[in-house]
C-alpha cells in the first residue's frame, strides 16, 4: 500500500531559465481533492506531448523517498511537486512497482503503464543542471498510470494494490533496459511480454529489438 504525500495539478505555464522563456506543465500546485478522468486530473495539463499526456500517461507519480537523496546530493531544499508529479507517494519505489499493477486510488482504479522518460524541464525548472542526468543514471524517474475507472482523489488518500499481472518487469528493470541497456535482446523481449506496457514504449522497444538482429 502506498500513501499520498501531495496531490498536484496545473496547466502549462511559462517560466524563465537562463534568460529564456520555457513553457511547461511542471509547475503544479498542491490541492486537497481532484476529479480523475481517463485523460487525467481535471485542471491538469501538459506542454510536451512527447513525454507526457494521453490516456496511458494520465497520472504522473514520483516517490517522496527520492527527495532526500536529491536534497543531499545537490545541497538544496526540494518540496513536492518539484518534479511535476501529480502524485508524490511513499511506499511505491520503482523497484517495488511493476508494469501492469492495478491500484485503487480514492474510488478510482489505475494501472501502471510505463516509466517516466524525464526531460530537461526538470533541470530547468529547479535550476539544477545535473538533475536530469542523475535521474536517468539512477533510474529514479517515476512512472505513469492509466485510468481504468474514473473517480475522486483526495490528498490524504492511499493506493492499495488490487492486482499484479506479472512479477518480472518492475519500473526499475524496465528503465534499466529502456534507458541504459538498449542492446539487451532478452531484456527487450521481457518488456514486450508485458501486455500492459504503454504503446509508445512497445513501439520503441520493438524498434530497438529490430536493431539488435
Amino acid at each position: 500500500m502506498g500513501e499520498i504525500i501531495t496531490l498536484s495539478v496545473g496547466k502549462p505555464k511559462t517560466f524563465m531559465w537562463k534568460g529564456k522563456n520555457e513553457s511547461s506543465g511542471i509547475g503544479k500546485e498542491k490541492i486537497s481533492v481532484a476529479e480523475l478522468t481517463k485523460d487525467g486530473f481535471v485542471g491538469d495539463g501538459v506542454a510536451s506531448l512527447e513525454y507526457h499526456g494521453g490516456p496511458e500517461r494520465a497520472v504522473c507519480v514520483y516517490s517522496f523517498e527520492h527527495y532526500k537523496q536529491w536534497e543531499k546530493e545537490f545541497g538544496v531544499k526540494l518540496s513536492p511537486p518539484a518534479l511535476g508529479e501529480n502524485l508524490c507517494v511513499t511506499g511505491m519505489l520503482e523497484e517495488d512497482v511493476y508494469i501492469g499493477d492495478v491500484y485503487s486510488l480514492g474510488n478510482a482504479v489505475v494501472q501502471v503503464t510505463q516509466g517516466r522518460v524525464p526531460c530537461s524541464k526538470i533541470s530547468k525548472f529547479n535550476d539544477i543542471d545535473l538533475f536530469l542526468k542523475r535521474i536517468v543514471e539512477t533510474n529514479y524517474t517515476g512512472y505513469f498510470f492509466k485510468v481504468l475507472q474514473e473517480g475522486t482523489v483526495h490528498n490524504e488518500g492511499k493506493l492499495e494494490l488490487l492486482e499484479r499481472t506479472q512479477e518480472k518487469v518492475s519500473i526499475l528493470y524496465a528503465n534499466q533496459i529502456f534507458l541504459h541497456d538498449k542492446k539487451n535482446r532478452e531484456g527487450l523481449k521481457d518488456l514486450l511480454q508485458v501486455n500492459e506496457l504503454a504503446h509508445v514504449w512497445r513501439e520503441n522497444v520493438e524498434k530497438l529489438l529490430a536493431k539488435t538482429v
